[in-house]
Formats: C-alpha cells, sequence, structure tokens
C-alpha cells in the first residue's frame, strides 16, 4: 500500500466516510485501501444505465463490499437520458445521489478515486483550452461541493501502482472501454502524452510538480476571494460598488464575479472564462444581463447580481440590507 496515501488518509479515521466505487481499479483500489487502514466507510455505487457492463459491475461491487464487510449503497438513474451531453448529465447526477445520501446520513466527507494520471490529463486538457490558473491547478486533494467535502487521497498515486496491487492481490476490477476510445480528447492525451517525456524531457514528475506549484497560489487566491464573497453577499443576491470589483487585479476580478455568480446561480461549475471576461467589459458601463442562471445589472457605482427571475431593484435591495444591518448590530 502506498505510504503517501495512509499518511494522507489518517486524519479522517475518526469520522464516517462515504467512497464512489463504480468498479474500476482506481475506485476498487481505493476502497481496498481504505478499509485496509480501518476507515469508517460506506460504498456509494450509481448505476447509469448506459452501458451492457453496468449491471454485472453493481453486482460485482456489492459482492466485493460483502467480502470485506463493508456498507454499500447502490443508486439507478432511472431518469429520461439527454440526447447531447451524457458524460456531464450523468456526473451530474452522480454527485447529486452521493451527496444528497452523505446530507441524509449525516456524512461530511466522500472520497473519490481520481489519480495522478487524471491529474495530468486534466492539466493537459485544461491547458489546450487556454484555462486561467484555476485550470491549470488541475483537481484539489481537498474541496467541496453541496456542502459536502470532496476528497482525492490518490492525486499522488498513478494508475499503474493501483493496477499492480489489484493484479498481485487478485482482485478484480473491470475496464471501461471508452477508456480506449480516441474520439475523446482526455484518451487521446493519456496515448500520447509519453512524447512530451521523451521529446522534450518534461515527465510527469514535473507535470505534478507544476500542478501542486499551481495549487498552493489557487488556495491563497481562493482564500482571499471568499472573504470578499462573505463581504458582498446576502439572502438571494449581492449587491456592490463597482469600485470593489474593478480596484481589484484583473485576474481577482474574474474569480471574484465568477464565485459569485457560481454561488448566486447554484451551478457546480463556474461561467467559463471567455463568458466572464464578457461580463467585465459589460460591467464597466450601465448594462443589464444574464449569465450562470444569474441577473447582473449595473447602474451608476452599483453592481448587483440575483438569480435570474428575481427582481432587480437597487432600491429594495438597499432597504434590505439596511435591515439586515441593523438586526446585526
Amino acid at each position: 500500500m502506498n505510504e503517501n496515501f495512509v499518511n494522507f488518509v489518517r486524519k479522517y479515521s475518526n469520522e464516517p466516510i462515504a467512497v464512489a466505487v463504480s468498479g474500476g481499479v482506481d475506485s476498487v483500489c481505493l476502497l481496498v485501501w481504505l478499509a485496509k487502514c480501518g476507515l469508517n466507510i460506506t460504498a456509494l455505487h450509481v448505476n447509469h444505465g448506459l452501458r451492457a457492463a453496468a449491471d454485472t459491475e453493481t453486482k460485482y461491487v456489492k459482492e466485493l463490499c460483502n467480502k470485506l464487510n463493508i456498507p454499500c449503497k447502490i443508486f439507478f438513474w432511472t431518469d429520461n437520458k439527454p440526447k447531447s451531453g451524457i458524460e456531464a448529465a450523468a456526473r451530474a447526477a452522480r454527485y447529486k445521489f452521493m451527496t444528497d445520501w452523505c446530507h441524509e446520513n449525516g456524512v461530511e466527507t466522500l472520497m473519490l478515486a481520481h489519480q495522478a494520471d487524471d491529474q495530468i490529463e486534466t492539466f493537459l486538457m485544461n491547458l489546450g483550452r487556454g484555462s486561467g490558473l484555476y485550470g491549470m491547478a488541475a483537481m484539489a486533494c481537498e474541496s467541496m461541493r453541496d456542502g459536502i467535502k470532496i476528497v482525492r487521497p490518490l492525486l499522488n498515486v498513478y494508475r499503474r501502482e493501483l493496477q499492480k496491487y489489484c493484479d498481485e492481490n487478485n482482485i478484480k476490477y473491470f475496464v471501461d472501454e471508452m477508456n480506449s476510445d480516441e474520439q475523446y480528447t482526455r484518451v487521446r492525451i493519456r496515448k500520447n502524452r509519453h512524447m512530451l517525456a521523451e521529446k522534450l524531457g518534461i515527465d510527469d514528475g514535473r507535470i505534478l510538480l507544476a500542478i501542486e506549484n499551481l495549487g498552493r497560489v489557487r488556495d491563497a487566491i481562493t482564500s482571499d476571494i471568499d472573504k470578499m464573497v462573505e463581504m458582498v453577499a446576502c439572502r438571494g443576491g449581492a449587491m456592490f460598488a463597482d469600485s470593489f470589483l474593478f480596484d481589484q487585479a484583473p485576474d481577482i476580478r474574474l474569480k471574484f464575479i465568477g464565485t459569485l455568480i457560481q454561488k448566486i446561480g447554484g451551478d457546480d461549475y463556474q461561467p467559463r472564462l471567455k463568458s466572464l471576461a464578457r461580463a467585465l467589459d459589460n460591467l464597466s458601463h450601465d448594462c443589464k444581463f444574464t449569465l450562470g442562471h444569474c441577473t447582473v445589472r449595473r447602474r451608476g457605482d452599483k453592481i448587483l447580481i440575483v438569480p435570474e427571475g428575481a427582481k432587480t431593484t437597487f432600491r429594495k435591495r438597499n432597504e434590505k440590507n439596511k435591515k439586515q444591518n441593523t438586526k446585526s448590530n
């Protein structure tokens, strides 16, 4: 078992943990390692009904959990499937099943099996998109989603180590055929990233080091922006002076406005960088537009962000803010 993994998960030994288990090598190995560490875990498995092997994988996850004496909760995605964007819809459904279960059962932490290869692929995919700091910092070891702490304890463990452990210990796992389909950008990166090391001398370790360094900067900026958001957010929206936004450095402006829109609009992700840049351009003068399920309006030196469909009256918002300030005093 990986020593860094053991040291990382030790701090979670005194609390109940949910762990997402698909049946692939990453999540199966994560489940086994957590069990060997003696953590109080419950396995969560989502059957999306999208592949022929889905029921077979579900059956195996149940059997493995029984063998390890671990509670297992199975979810079935029976909603109508969209004709496009099926992967994103399946991911959203999966997170909802699991985070809802966590809330209902008093579990604050959900562990996922993303590992070092996933981290590197995410970095390179975002590099290809021209992403900013947050995209280039890839996945965080610890983050929040829908009020649940998301933990990825394998981000410094390579897939080959997980596969070797399972093979040597005769632990069965399934291989998703989509992992070999080169119509997906991630698969093309997976099959060709070795050329970075062979041709340019940029090996996986150097990429992970860059991600780690970027992650530290991301975390520091996130802390500052969270404080800014707390200063302006109120029930049902946010209102602030234009100087509060435009006196910040350009990158801070983008992340601040993106964080507010995500928080108020309730989306899982912030709007794309191009959309946020366009929003900032619009906010340099009086305007009104929608973005991320929010209505954003500027009038004079005031900026207002509310859920889409809500009233965008500055006077009433001012009165609400005054009442809240009076109560807090």
